[in-house]
């Protein structure tokens, strides 16, 4: 990575890998921690409502092969359609995690879209951010939804890509890029991304980092696949430090046109 670049930094905790991913959708265990190994992500995040973290007794338990000792651990409400659910996860989570509070927040508004219900967000976040939980918050591509969260108190707002699981990449780069813009807090991209490319372009426009499950665990090679998107990641996030060239309607030449003899 660039020497001038500073980490990722989430309720002052540094991190060198700007790729979070989820634990969702992998064969075993055993391909769910050699992805993350290969993605050299080190926020992993996870379905509290469906993976077991330890609330199920006698079962595979998932932080046997993602121990929070290495890895931080992003307990999300995935599959709340509701504050009351939503809250509800959050705190057994954080009764799980030994009082930990660092969570990402998910309040779906049906199971068609997947898409964010904005209401039932906004009263998840009052009432968890009085009861000192650091909100990650997912959002749709909404400027002003994302600056009224962050002046609700969310320590990151993870606006969508594209619909969860789509696959369909940035839909809207300018939106994206408005939220980037006006953001005192980290923005990470979570959901749509569908595969590398995508990734990068998130990067290059200023994003601080991007949250994918399907993308890698879809993917006919999952290993391979969590590579790619680490790369993607850190050249997104190099084009951008470094300064992408001004589009122009018409050609440039690349050699010097002065001082020719023809």
């Amino acid at each position: 990575m660039n020497n001038t670049d500073a980490p990722l930094v989430i309720v002052g905790k540094p991190y060198h890998s700007r790729l979070l991913i989820g634990t969702g959708k992998y064969q075993s265990l055993e391909e769910t921690q050699a992805a993350i190994q290969a993605s050299g992500a080190e926020i992993i995040t996870v379905a509290v409502r469906r993976s077991n973290i330890g609330q199920k007794s006698g079962e595979p338990n998932l932080l046997d092969v993602i121990p929070p000792s290495r890895y931080t651990i992003l307990p999300n409400t995935a599959g709340c359609y509701n504050a009351e659910d939503a809250i509800r996860t959050c705190r057994l989570a954080r009764e799980l995690l030994d009082g930990y509070s660092l969570i990402k927040l998910e309040i779906l508004g049906n199971e068609k879209t997947l898409l964010p219900d904005l209401i039932e967000t906004y009263k998840a976040v009052k009432i968890l951010v009085k009861e000192d939980f650091k909100v990650m918050v997912y959002t749709n591509d909404d400027p002003i939804a994302a600056k009224q969260l962050e002046a609700m108190g969310c320590v990151a707002v993870m606006p969508l890509a594209a619909p969860i699981g789509s696959g369909l990449g940035i839909r809207n780069p300018y939106n994206i890029f408005e939220i980037v813009q006006n953001a005192n807090i980290p923005i990470l991209v979570d959901a749509g991304v569908g595969t590398a490319s995508d990734a990068a372009i998130a990067m290059e426009i200023g994003c601080d980092g991007v949250l994918m499950n399907s993308a890698i665990a879809g993917a006919q090679n999952p290993i391979l696949m969590a590579s790619a998107m680490k790369k993607a990641i850190e050249a997104g996030r190099e084009a951008y430090l470094a300064g992408r060239i001004p589009r122009k309607r018409y050609a440039s030449a690349s050699s010097p046109v002065e001082g020719i003899f023809f």
